[in-house]
Parts: C-alpha cells; structure tokens; sequence
C-alpha cells in the first residue's frame, strides 16, 4: 500500500506543474492591468508605470513565472498585488470553508446516493424509472438556479435557514452547520442523481452473478448477501463515480460561493481574476489540483482496499 502512494504521488506532481503554468500563462495573456485595477482608469501614466515596476509586471513573463516558482517550491506563493496578503495565509483562512462544503457535499452524496441505489435495486419497476427521472432532472438543473430556488423558499420564504455568510465550526457548530446546509444540498443534488443511478446498476449486475445464487441456495441470510457480498463487488465503479463527483464539486463551489457569499477558494478565485491578481489565482489553482490529487489517491487507496489485486497495478 505504501508503494502505491508513492507511486500516485510521484505521478501527480508533473500535473502541479502543468496546471501552475497554464494558469499563470493563461492569465497572464488576458486582457486587464493590474495596475489600472488597482489606480483606477484615471490614473497619471507616471504612477502607472511606477507601480507596474513596483509589482514585477514590466519583468519578461518567463522571469516573473520563475520567481513564482521558485519561491513556490519553498512554500511561498507570493503576495497578493492588491490587499498584500501573503496567499499562503488567504488560502489558509479560506480553505476550511471549501472543505466544509467538499465533505458535507460527499457525506450527503454517498448517504442518499449510495442507500437510493440499493433500494431501486432491490425494488424493481417504479423504484428504479424513479431513479432515471431523478437522474436526469438532478444533471438538468444548473447550480445556480437551484441555489437561487432553495433560498428564496428556506431563507426569504421561510425563514429557516440563512441565505448568505458563514459561521465557523469553532464559533458555534449549530450555525456553523445552519449557514452550509443549503449549499451542501446544492452541490450534493448532481452527486446524488449520478451515484443512485450507478449503485442500482452495479447492484443489479452484481446480485445476479452465479456466486450470489448460491449464496442464497446455502441459506445465507439476505442482509448478508446484500450489503456484505453484493455492495462490496459494486463498490469499485460506484467509487469511480464518487472520485468524479467529488472533483466536480470543487468547480461546482465557485458558483456556490458566489451565490451564498461564503469566504471560501472558489470565491477567492472569482475574486482574484476579476482583478487579474495573478498570485491569487496561482494560489487558488495550485490548492485545487492538490485536492483533486489527495481525492484521485483516496479513490486509489480505496481500490486497493476493495480489491487487492489493485494494489500492484
């Protein structure tokens, strides 16, 4: 097991490496001046100039990339050009909200996605065309509409839970959880229609494969065969769609933290781009990709428990 992480953690770093210069490039090459940003239009051409050599932009773009990347590999990911935050510190307030988000997404996501799968696939007609409706209307509905419906009807109509901000867990974990739990549905919704449908498909295949027939003709009770034998042969694909969901709610967040103006990396990044703050965005896309690493290697790890023969692959 541990030759696997190593092997999945020595392969993943080329992609930091990958994704921290197409950001930077990417961004670099988009219209926009920080220094406009941050003097305004109106400014004297003088005080431009001056404070675009102050911030490193007159440096050739290969140097300024350089210097980023060798302070990066200390563990310096610069300075914000317009607040003078370091973006180690911004991203380490704001990464505990998009956690938050992440695991209560995926907590809710594998609960009712994982149990609406077993059920339909022990239910067979309604339950299961139940499911593909849910499917399709759970992929159909855009993020966005679906968080503006949930707070007009829990937070203006209501009044049940709050329709902006975010409450820290050490502060009080009852507002803590009350300020998540609509944009954790939001972003559980899509998670939930893709899984329930994949674990009814598994589940369906694995239960009438000829070993599970003979564990019914030995008398082995129900309960057993479908969650100890049944849902552990299902569970590798329904994995695979987990890892993927997972990796969509990281996108899925930066609308989310737009919409319930929670303090966390997408709106960081919303943030830094509207103001072509380069060290931000460079920041918050690194931090990003090490997610999507760490969730590829649980998937991974989670294979090699579910099935030893993945370990050597």
């Amino acid at each position: 097991m541990v030759n696997l992480i190593v092997r999945r953690l020595l392969v993943s770093l080329p992609l930091v490496f990958i994704v921290s210069i197409l950001t930077f490039v990417l961004l670099a090459l988009t219209p926009g001046d920080p220094a406009i940003a941050i003097l305004g239009p109106d400014a004297p051409p003088s005080s431009l100039a001056h404070l675009r050599e102050q911030l490193g932009l007159q440096d050739p773009l290969y140097t300024r990339y350089w210097d980023w990347l060798t302070g990066a590999v200390h563990g310096d990911l610069g300075v914000s050009l317009f607040t003078g935050q370091q973006v180690t510190a911004a991203l380490t307030q704001r990464l505990p909200v998009t956690l938050s988000l992440i695991l209560g997404a995926t907590l809710l996501t594998t609960t009712i996605g994982v149990g609406l799968g077993v059920l339909a696939s022990l239910r067979h007609g309604a339950s299961g065309r139940a499911i593909d409706v849910l499917s399709l209307l759970g992929l159909a509905i855009p993020n966005y509409w679906l968080a503006l419906g949930l707070v007009a009807i829990f937070a203006v109509s209501w009044r049940l839970l709050p329709a902006t901000g975010y409450v820290p867990l050490t502060e009080s974990p009852g507002g803590w959880a009350r300020t998540l739990a609509l944009p954790v549905t939001v972003l559980a919704v899509a998670g939930i229609s893709v899984l329930a449908k994949q674990t009814r498909n598994a589940m369906l295949d694995v239960l009438s494969s000829d070993f599970i027939m003979t564990l019914r003709a030995r008398g082995v009770p129900e309960r057993s065969i479908i969650f100890k034998h049944g849902l552990r042969n299902a569970a590798i694909p329904v994995v695979t769609i987990m890892g993927l969901q997972v990796v969509a709610m990281l996108s899925g967040t930066v609308i989310v933290e737009s919409v319930f103006a929670l303090p966390g990396l997408g709106n960081l990044a919303v943030q830094g781009t509207l103001q072509h703050d380069i060290p931000v965005v460079q920041g918050a896309a690194v931090c990003f990709t090490l997610i999507v690493i760490l969730v590829n290697l649980l998937v991974d790890l989670a294979y090699g428990w579910l099935n030893p023969k993945a370990r050597s692959a």
